[in-house]
């Protein structure tokens, strides 16, 4: 009798590692300039952000197991809220991942405009300079998706590597003097300044809901993945908290806030400038990478919705190639206008107002993905200590994303609403698709 042939599964190790790599991507590289504008008391903000964190995505890992189906929080809140949760879930975070793809984008500016400085001279050309390499990057994904992956995996790293040396070997750099100067030049309270950057220091947590995604290539699911999901969340926020903090005492405040690359800057300070121009190129490398594959997993979202009778059927269209061009094209409509609509003066305001409305549209999904494991629970029928214990642990992190929203400021929480009117319009045109055939009403 021939033995069949078993694959070879993850180890909780392998699984942490890739939840802290698929976090760490790009989100981190403009954090120090909008941190140093409020302070080095805003580094408080990752305290309240890395206990949140960590708790959603806990409360993620355990929604994995108790729902494996495709569709991952979409799917989560469909448990509790029928196909409508589903629909405002999956539309809300597919709007907040196109509105994080044009900050990717100004994060890719800030550090090309080192070599060609022109393109961060006016709002206008800034924003120019954003919306060409969104086209560019959206015309690159038209061969299809096998060089996309492979260029993604690599070019991470072009943020890892330094980010993650900075982390440690900063300290020999760091100046308590220069630390000391830029804690608090504005005068906040302790409470102003841990609210002031949660929206920022969130952003460079989002996809910490893919973690569970894995599952079925865990040895032991059931314990590796809740695992894996809070090592790997806690690792990535050591790295975030040690390298934004050690920045602080290697660059003067004033220079680090007007700065459109901050970590080659702070490498340029610790060595010399040709150190930081390579520090530049590598993060210029890894946003491009980073926003290759992001606009080719959004198009193929959208596909995947039409084929599900979500979007309009020109979302399907695929070139012979593999790639969903039509639908890459209206994307990249799309984010041409949310670039243009939120130009500003500056171009770390720029990505600040977007990240603050991503985060809004992002945390929304996770509030009402989260809220629904506890009909999982109820279902499942779990003992009463372990209901007990998620409840608690998903309230801190409903809780949080709750705070979340509202540190994330009026504009952005009045741009959320206003997508999430829209939503609930564009849901009342299809819904009859999926409505299932209800008893008439009794005389």
């Amino acid at each position: 009798m021939v033995a069949q042939k078993q694959t070879k599964k993850m180890s909780l190790i392998q699984l942490t590692f890739i939840v802290a790599v698929n976090m760490m991507g790009s989100g981190i590289i403009m954090l120090p300039t909008n941190m140093a504008q409020v302070g080095a008391i805003s580094l408080l903000s990752w305290i309240v952000t890395a206990v949140g964190s960590m708790a959603i995505a806990y409360g993620f890992a355990q929604a994995g197991i108790f729902n494996q189906r495709p569709g991952g929080m979409s799917a989560y809140a469909e448990d509790a809220y029928g196909k409508s949760g589903f629909f405002l879930v999956f539309l809300l975070y597919f709007l907040s991942l196109a509105i994080g793809n044009v900050a990717i984008a100004i994060s890719a500016l800030g550090y090309l405009s080192a070599f060609v400085p022109w393109l961060t001279s006016t709002p206008i050309l800034t924003c120019i300079g954003v919306i060409a390499l969104l086209w560019l990057t959206t015309v690159a994904n038209f061969g299809g998706p096998s060089v996309t992956g492979k260029i993604g995996s690599i070019t991470v790293w072009g943020v890892i590597i330094p980010v993650g040396f900075l982390s440690f070997i900063g300290w020999f750099w760091f100046n308590s003097e220069t630390f000391s100067a830029a804690w608090n030049p504005h005068g906040l309270s302790i409470g102003e300044g841990m609210g002031s950057s949660i929206a920022l220091t969130l952003w460079a947590f989002l996809g910490m809901e893919s973690a569970a995604q894995n599952s079925d290539a865990v040895e032991n699911p059931k314990r590796d993945v809740p695992l894996a999901c809070l090592f790997g969340t806690l690792g990535a926020a050591v790295v975030y908290i040690l390298s934004t903090t050690v920045i602080q005492g290697i660059v003067p405040n004033a220079e680090l806030a007007n700065s459109t690359g901050p970590f080659a800057l702070a490498y340029a300070h610790m060595f010399n400038p040709v150190v930081g121009n390579i520090i530049m190129a590598l993060a210029v490398m890894a946003c491009l990478g980073s926003l290759l594959g992001w606009q080719f997993t959004i198009a193929q979202t959208g596909k995947s919705a039409a084929e599900d009778r979500m979007f309009p059927s020109f979302f399907t269209k695929v070139n012979k190639m593999g790639a969903p061009i039509t639908g890459m094209i209206v994307l990249g409509v799309v984010q041409s206008l949310l670039a243009l609509s939120t130009i500003s003066p500056t171009l770390s305001e720029q990505f600040s107002a977007l990240v603050n409305l991503a985060v809004v549209t992002n945390v929304i999904p996770y509030v009402i993905s989260l809220s629904a494991l506890f009909v999982m629970m109820k279902s499942a029928g779990v003992p009463q200590g372990k209901y007990r214990l998620n409840t608690v642990i998903v309230l801190i992190a409903m809780l949080y994303s709750t705070y979340a929203i509202y540190a994330s400021g009026f504009e952005a929480v009045m741009g959320g609403t206003l997508v999430m009117s829209v939503t609930f319009i564009i849901w009342g045109f299809i819904a009859h698709r999926f409505a299932s055939k209800q008893p008439a009403a009794a005389a």
